[in-house]
């Protein structure tokens, strides 16, 4: 196992001196968690620091530490995943690589000891209590519905899918080398103990995962223990490595992630060829040639000029440009993302209220989960799309959220279909309208026709998009 940092006794005063920590005590507990909505989720969760603080000092900068002496809070954080869940999962059907990892840090180095096929518990245990292996339990919000609350939520709030796993450590172990990730973490620490030691990032807000050497990332920036309750947040690219102390039979935490290749550059490729494609037709300097034998060029010193210049036609373009075609970027999101969470034993979601007529109020059901988009394969349409979940607060998206599988709806010509409902782009105004409403009436939508207003509504009303006041 690596070289431990200071002893364990004199972690709080070094963490003082290296870290802002918020501490919350007792006498003033705080509420467990907030579902109202995505913003009073998030607030819960970082709370007591407030979430412009958040955003301000710490969000892609630094890491931030909050200890929490609140038996409610550890409690609460216990009932997301214990190690002694995994007992019945394991008979639901586990497999090892998919479900599960077993795995220890030797000598600076993860090995892996994962078996084949499905998982036993038994062996499972026994590779737990005598190898002092970790257990890595992939996306467990496709088993615990609290946790599909927590990160349906949080991908509401944060506009990008939210993934997790659960990391389950004996004493006197550690189940990874030290690393860093590509994405923005929250730890929140379920059972036990943990001993954790981040250092100063090498690659600051890292597009991949790494493995560093002892050697080359010095002494640690902080080193202290998350109890359960605590939460620790870290940006993509800290270094970090953690272990269960002797004297603490095991530890569970859950990382929830988030922001994997979401950043301004995966946005400029994703959007950028949709605005080329528009712009061109309407911009005769990009539908002029380009130079003869330009493709079999070394030196391009005289095109890239020329390029330039229509680089900053481009720039123009946009900052003129109501709409971007619909991106992969936002696909992916709308494809892949949690349905929202009603419950398991929730039934299939029925229209809401009566038919919809010219003279009745609507609103829209599901804000966070309705999102608009201009299709670039379909110059003249707009779509109003939803995850893909037929009916919303079942299994389906859930099972296979963050799996990396292909769950798509298939056309008969074999390529992915997005789940939503299309209309001509003259009805863009009017989904605008809805979506930016609180309530609105049929006969007030920004479309020619009383038949369209009511085409509409009907649509969007038999898909469990709106309900009638």
């Amino acid at each position: 196992m690596p070289k431990k940092g200071g002893k364990h006794a004199e972690m709080g005063k070094e963490m003082q001196a290296q870290c802002k920590r918020a501490k919350v005590e007792a006498a003033c507990s705080l509420p467990v968690m907030s579902f109202e909505s995505p913003d009073s989720l998030f607030g819960s969760l970082i709370a007591p620091i407030k979430q412009e603080m958040f955003f301000r000092e710490y969000w892609e900068q630094k890491p931030l530490l909050i200890q929490r002496n609140d038996p409610l809070l550890a409690a609460y954080y216990r009932s997301l995943f214990q190690l002694s869940d995994l007992k019945e999962l394991c008979s639901q059907g586990l497999y090892y690589g998919r479900d599960i990892n077993i795995c220890r840090c030797v000598n600076g180095k993860k090995k892996v000891l994962n078996k084949e096929g499905k998982v036993n518990y038994m062996q499972l245990k026994k590779d737990f209590d005598q190898k002092k292996a970790t257990i890595q339990f992939h996306q467990p919000q496709r088993f615990k519905e609290e946790l599909w609350k927590i990160q349906e939520k949080l991908e509401c709030y944060f506009g990008s899918l939210v993934g997790s796993n659960v990391y389950i450590t004996p004493q006197g172990s550690q189940g990874l080398p030290p690393h860093y990730d590509d994405v923005e973490v929250f730890i929140l620490q379920l059972e036990g103990e943990k001993h954790w030691r981040l250092y100063k990032p090498t690659v600051h807000l890292a597009r991949e995962y790494n493995v560093e050497s002892e050697d080359r990332i010095g002494n640690p920036t902080h080193e202290f223990i998350l109890k359960p309750g605590d939460l620790l947040y870290f940006p993509r690219g800290t270094i970090h490595q953690a272990d269960t102390p002797l004297g603490i039979s095991y530890s569970t935490h859950v990382t929830i992630s988030t922001y994997q290749n979401n950043s301004w550059g995966d946005f400029l490729l994703d959007a950028i060829p949709g605005l080329v494609f528009d712009t061109a037709k309407e911009d005769v300097a990009l539908r002029t040639s380009i130079p003869r034998q330009l493709l079999m060029q070394v030196d391009i010193a005289d095109s890239t000029k020329k390029l330039g210049s229509l680089l900053r036609r481009l720039a123009d373009r946009l900052e003129n440009t109501r709409e971007l075609r619909s991106s992969d970027m936002k696909k992916d999101f709308i494809m892949n993302r949690l349905p929202p969470c009603l419950g398991c034993d929730s039934d299939p979601l029925t229209p809401g209220g009566k038919l919809p007529k010219i003279d009745s109020k609507i609103r829209l059901q599901f804000r966070d989960h309705a999102i608009i988009t201009v299709e670039p394969d379909q110059e003249n349409s707009v779509s109003l799309m939803k995850p893909p979940s037929c009916a919303w607060g079942g299994s389906r998206g859930r099972e296979t959220h963050m799996m990396g599988t292909e769950d798509d709806i298939t056309s008969e010509e074999g390529t992915s279909q997005t789940h939503g409902l299309r209309f001509p782009l003259s009805y863009l105004d009017a989904l605008k309208q809805i979506w930016n409403s609180s309530t609105v009436y049929v006969k007030e939508l920004n479309l020619i026709s009383d038949e369209e207003k009511e085409n509409l509504a009907l649509s969007l009303w038999t898909e469990c998009l709106i309900e009638v006041i």
